[in-house]
C-alpha cells in the first residue's frame, strides 16, 4: 500500500475525472490511472466506473472513499503530532489560504494573535482555491480560509466540514487614480476609448467571479494582460496599465493615499464572503483557539 494511492483516490473521488485528477496531483493521467488500478488490485475489487461520463465510482468505491479520506487524515495528523513531540514544541496550525486572503488579511491577522498567544506556531498553504480545498479534504491542513460567492459553485463539499463567515469583503473596479483623471477610465460613464482591462485567469475563482459581476453587461474593456493572481494584477494597476477587479482588503491602503481609485460605480462592485472550514474533532486545543479566535 501507497499513501499517494489513497490521496490520489480521494482526489478522483471529489472530482470524478481522471485528467483532473492528475492535473491537482501532479503528475501524468497515465501514471495517476495506473495508481489507481493498483489501489483496485490491492483491494480486490474494482472502485470506479470508467465506461461512464463524468467517472462514476463503484459501490465498493462509495464505501471506501471516506475510509480512505479518513485514513490519509489521520496519518497526516499523527505524523504532524510525532514530529512536534519530538521536538518538544507545539504542533504547527496548517492553515490553507488563496494568495490574496493571506497577503492582506490573514498576515496580519496571525501577527496580532502571536502577541496573545507566544507560543503559537502557523504554518501556511497559500495557493489556488483547487489546491487549498484539496489540502483539508485530504488531511494536509487544519484549517481552510477562502472567499464564498453567491453565483459560484463551491469547489469544496462544504457538507463534510465546520463552516463559518468571518467577514464580508467588496470586489470593485480600481485603476491608478492619475489614469482616471487624465483620461477617464468610468465604468459607470464611459468615454469614447476602450479601457484596458487586467484579467483574472477565467478558470480562477475571482475571475469567475468577476464574470458574474460583468454579466451580460458589455463594458467598454480592452483585455490587455492576464494573471492568475491579485497581487500581480494589482501591480499592474498601480502602474497604470488598466482597470482591475480586486479586493478592498489589498487596495484600502492605496485608495486611502491617492494612488488608486474607483473606476465604476457600485453597480460594479460585488461581495465576496470570507469563509473558515475546518474538522473540528480533528484540532487540538491550540486549533481550537484558533478557530475561535479567527
Amino acid at each position: 500500500m501507497d499513501i499517494n494511492w489513497l490521496q490520489d483516490f480521494v482526489c478522483l473521488g471529489r472530482v470524478l475525472n481522471f485528467t483532473r485528477a492528475a492535473e491537482e496531483r501532479h503528475i501524468t493521467q497515465p501514471a495517476f490511472s495506473r495508481r489507481i488500478k493498483s489501489l483496485e488490485n490491492w483491494m480486490g475489487v474494482p472502485l470506479v466506473k470508467r465506461s461512464t461520463y463524468p467517472v462514476q465510482l463503484t459501490k465498493a468505491g462509495q464505501q471506501f472513499l471516506p475510509i480512505a479520506r479518513d485514513t490519509v487524515a489521520s496519518l497526516t495528523d499523527a505524523r504532524q503530532a510525532i514530529r512536534a513531540e519530538e521536538r518538544g514544541k507545539t504542533a504547527f496550525q496548517r492553515i490553507a489560504v488563496l494568495h490574496t486572503i493571506s497577503v492582506n488579511y490573514l498576515a496580519p491577522r496571525i501577527a496580532a494573535l502571536e502577541r496573545e498567544s507566544p507560543d503559537l506556531r502557523v504554518r501556511i498553504y497559500s495557493d489556488n482555491l483547487r489546491t487549498c480545498c484539496q489540502l483539508l479534504t485530504e488531511g494536509a491542513c487544519d484549517l481552510l480560509l477562502y472567499y464564498r460567492h453567491r453565483d459560484v459553485s463551491p469547489t469544496l463539499d462544504e457538507t463534510l466540514f465546520a463552516r463559518k463567515d468571518i467577514g464580508t469583503e467588496r470586489l470593485l473596479p480600481v485603476a491608478a487614480a492619475r489614469e482616471i483623471e487624465r483620461r477617464g477610465w468610468n465604468l459607470s460613464a464611459p468615454g469614447s476609448e476602450a479601457i484596458p482591462y487586467l484579467s483574472y485567469d477565467p478558470d480562477s475563482f475571482l475571475g469567475t467571479v468577476v464574470d458574474q459581476t460583468i454579466g451580460m453587461r458589455k463594458p467598454p474593456l480592452e483585455l490587455r494582460y492576464m494573471d492568475a493572481l491579485a497581487e500581480a494584477i494589482k501591480r499592474r494597476a498601480l502602474a497604470g496599465s488598466g482597470v482591475a477587479w480586486l479586493p478592498e482588503f489589498s487596495v484600502q491602503d492605496d485608495i486611502a493615499r491617492g494612488a488608486l481609485a474607483p473606476a465604476g460605480g457600485a453597480e460594479w462592485e460585488t461581495t465576496l464572503t470570507l469563509s473558515l472550514f475546518c474538522s473540528l474533532d480533528r484540532l487540538d486545543k491550540t486549533g481550537r483557539r484558533l478557530w475561535e479566535a479567527l
